[in-house]
């Protein structure tokens, strides 16, 4: 198109263009016709997605707060029964059962280990019920965090740094805009998930990006007036919301073109003006684009929980395993070489 308005072959573009600085000598912009915009969408991810929702509960404070309780309590308790062992002479019991006791408590269950004395059983009453209120607070913060959605992703580099999958509509002007970006945070994000070296770039049709979109944990970068089309097509309700945008292309809108200093240049920008005062620009606009979804139906979501949502308590317990038969590996070697060296004594 560009190439025959050079040429003199044609008098008016078919389609708006860009403005580029090296069609400025050969061609004639003469007005903004379509407000269009491009730009990323993606659902944000669960907030588990992101960060670690079992230490969200609780800020600093209350953390540090519990903690001193429970060395406080271990402390008191240990005393009372190291007295009250001492006053009747009997065993004292050890630290680790005392400091198994509280964990237990923390965590809501209960050990095998009990306090004899009134002082060490009215010790255990007070840890017992105060950490009762704890658990609960907690619980309840940590299934209202499980259902939440993150908000930590609103840049390009956000992005960049998020564990998103990113695709880029398949149109002509993306994959000219995209593989010459100059800003080091654009050249990074299409260099690392857009096109990847010894990958196929990712540029999908339109459709199958949105529906990437509403599967989740994917951005797709595309003209959002045609987009969002699609997106009230087969998003439910609930999917609506947590849509996210985020600007990569930072270009003035497209506009008509026309053959360099044509003497129709002045009457074609008084009719593109009289359109736009007459308010049938903003109609036509209006019927081919579609505006961003408004959430409506938020508190009808159910999110069910994931493996992602919970790996931190299979991450503890795979340790756990891990370190006991660790341990009880080295205690048979240990029972072993005791044995042979009983043996060999005899």
């Amino acid at each position: 198109m560009i190439g025959e308005l050079h040429r003199g072959e044609a008098v008016i573009g078919g389609s708006v263009s860009f403005l580029r600085s090296d069609r400025v000598p050969i061609v004639d912009y003469v007005g903004m016709t379509i407000p269009t915009k491009s730009m990323f969408v993606f659902r944000q991810p669960k907030l588990s997605y992101t960060a670690n929702v079992y230490a969200l509960p609780f800020n600093w404070t209350v953390w540090l707060s519990l903690l001193l309780l429970v060395l406080g309590i271990v402390i008191t308790l240990s005393v009372a029964l190291k007295w009250s062992c001492t006053k009747q002479k009997l065993k004292t019991a050890v630290w680790f059962d005392v400091t198994l006791l509280a964990f237990g408590a923390v965590c809501q269950q209960g050990s095998s280990f009990t306090p004899s004395n009134a002082s060490g059983r009215i010790v255990t009453i007070s840890m017992f019920v105060s950490l009762m209120f704890l658990y609960t607070a907690y619980s309840a913060n940590i299934v209202a965090l499980l259902q939440s959605s993150s908000n930590n992703i609103r840049s390009l580099n956000d992005l960049l740094n998020s564990r998103l999958s990113v695709g880029v509509d398949d149109t002509v002007f993306n994959r000219f805009y995209f593989p010459n970006a100059i800003e080091p945070v654009s050249k990074a994000l299409y260099r690392q998930k857009v096109a990847p070296p010894g990958q196929t770039p990712r540029y999908f049709p339109i459709r199958d990006g949105v529906e990437k979109i509403r599967k989740g944990h994917f951005a797709f970068h595309m003209e959002t007036g045609v987009g969002y089309q699609f997106v009230l097509q087969t998003f439910k309700e609930y999917e609506k919301c947590g849509l996210t945008e985020i600007s990569f292309l930072h270009v003035p809108d497209p506009c008509l073109v026309i053959q360099k200093n044509t003497p129709y240049k002045k009457l074609i920008q008084i009719g593109l003006r009289k359109i736009h005062e007459s308010g049938l620009q903003m109609r036509a606009v209006s019927l081919m684009y579609t505006k961003k979804p408004i959430c409506t139906n938020k508190a009808s979501n159910f999110v069910s929980v994931g493996i992602i949502d919970c790996y931190l308590a299979h991450a503890i317990l795979l340790i756990g395993v891990i370190i006991s038969l660790s341990i009880f590996s080295f205690e048979v070697i240990l029972w072993r070489q005791r044995k042979m060296i009983n043996n060999d004594a005899h």
